[in-house]
């Protein structure tokens, strides 16, 4: 038997599904159906405006998207169609709905009417009871037992037939001791094996940190050594450099003296010539010392009486202003 989904995209049950189940809340399917189908508008690939049917050659994709959509639009007329009845009927039982009656009271119906009225449509009413049976339980489902086929044959097996104890378990027994040694054998030549690496990494861990040592201290040795070559090195230039320096000033000092030799000479030959050596030595020595001494007292002196004045003007300055 085929089935087909209802409205609210639910399939419906099938008769084998057990109970039966209440169908609730078809308002809020419905509006998830329309919110999904409003996020997702080409569900269906029949209703899809983006698959060209016909010859696709001469088709142009922009204006076929720009064509309105039909189906939707019409499903959204619809909504609004069915929309319109049910916002109204909302709307009378909002206005038609009677509050819930207070605690120990209840509604009655009453006549609004300017004129009364005598009800009688009431209906006249019986209370009959009726007995039913108790329930019966229900016997338990029977296991299921298959249909026997085939002949029942039977075979006697006499005592020690088919099994002796000792001498089935001999091998193995055999087996699991030899095994057994066999499996401690090799623990013990693994964890033997396992001491010697040991061994040999500590005595390799030993040797190389000698040698790293070693290394460490000949590394040193010849690092003071290139620092010892590069300072007698620079001793050695700076020493060159004073010795050219030196060897330099002697050449110098003796050029200066070979040159200066005759020029001495030569200058006083010269000043005497021209009768700059050849004045009274009392004028010179007037003109070297006794006129500079005597200027240089002549301004103290100087100094001094105008230092007076001036401490006397201000005496009278003060005394007069006083």
């Amino acid at each position: 038997m085929a089935f087909q989904k209802d409205c609210d995209g639910q399939r419906p049950p099938s008769l084998s599904s057990g109970q039966p189940r209440i169908v609730e809340n078809r308002s809020s399917s419905r509006k998830t159906q329309s919110q999904q189908s409003h996020d997702f508008p080409f569900v269906n690939i029949m209703y899809d405006r983006r698959v060209v049917r016909g010859n696709t050659r001469r088709v142009n994709m922009k204006q076929l998207l720009s064509q309105p959509d039909v189906p939707k639009i019409q499903r959204q007329q619809e909504i609004r169609r069915k929309a319109v009845p049910r916002k109204r009927s909302s709307d009378q039982t909002r206005v038609l709905r009677t509050p819930k009656s207070l605690q120990g009271r209840k509604h009655v119906d009453v006549q609004t009417e300017y004129y009364l009225e005598e009800l009688n449509d009431v209906i006249d009413t019986n209370n009959i009871d009726c007995q039913t049976d108790a329930f019966l339980d229900r016997p338990s489902t029977p296991l299921f037992t298959p249909p026997k086929f085939g002949e029942n044959v039977g075979t006697q097996i006499e005592e020690g037939e088919l099994f002796d104890f000792d001498r089935e378990v001999q091998p193995s027994l055999e087996v699991l001791v030899v095994k057994t040694m066999e499996q401690a054998l090799l623990e013990v030549m693994e964890e033997e094996e396992l001491a010697c690496l040991r061994a040999q990494q500590r005595a390799f861990h030993e040797v190389r940190n000698a040698e790293l040592a070693e290394v460490h201290r000949l590394e040193q040795q010849e690092r003071r050594r290139n620092e010892e070559k590069e300072s007698r090195y620079a001793q050695q230039r700076e020493t060159l450099q004073k010795e050219k320096e030196v060897v330099e000033k002697i050449s110098a000092v003796a050029y200066t003296q070979q040159y200066m030799a005759d020029l001495v000479p030569e200058v006083f030959t010269s000043l005497k010539s021209h009768g700059y050596l050849s004045g009274d030595a009392v004028k010179k020595d007037i003109e070297t010392n006794f006129v500079p001494w005597l200027m240089a007292e002549v301004n103290s002196n100087m100094e001094m009486s105008r230092a007076a004045r001036e401490l006397l003007d201000m005496v009278i300055y003060t005394a007069t202003q006083n």
